[in-house]
């Protein structure tokens, strides 16, 4: 299974008044972290949507552990950690610049005619997508 890492400099924007990082921003990185692990995958989201799919977010799960602060380099893990051919669950952990646990985390999509909004299946369309995700997913779930 593959681990996709992203480093994330913690901007003074992304903050609160306390120089907390603002919890919707986890998900801006989360985001950072699914286009990273797609591309260590060998592939792009934006050749995906020139062929007229998109990969919508249908549902987000997030645990906040500890706080990342402004001025910090936060770590971004992401992973598949269920894949069915149609709905994709990737898997997060954010940690921050000293290795705490910060955020665990999942998101679930399926891919998308950009016209219509009619799910399509993965396995048909894009068939080494396909293979990369079964390739990589979670391995207890092989």
């Amino acid at each position: 299974m593959l681990i996709s890492k992203k480093n994330i400099e913690v901007r003074y924007a992304e903050t609160d008044q306390m120089g907390v990082v603002y919890h919707t921003n986890y998900i801006v990185w989360m985001e950072l972290g699914r286009t990273e692990l797609v591309k260590d995958l060998g592939f792009n989201y934006a050749d995906m949507e020139k062929d007229g799919i998109l990969s919508p977010v249908i549902d987000v799960n997030v645990s906040y552990k500890r706080p990342v602060r402004y001025g910090e380099t936060a770590l971004v893990k992401t992973w598949i950690e269920h894949y069915d051919g149609i709905r994709i669950i990737y898997g997060y952990e954010i940690y921050t610049e000293s290795n705490d646990l910060a955020v665990s985390a999942t998101s679930s999509h399926v891919c998308v005619k950009k016209d219509s909004f009619r799910p399509i299946s993965i396995k048909r369309v894009f068939p080494d997508w396909h293979e990369a995700y079964e390739a990589n997913k979670k391995a207890d779930e092989k």
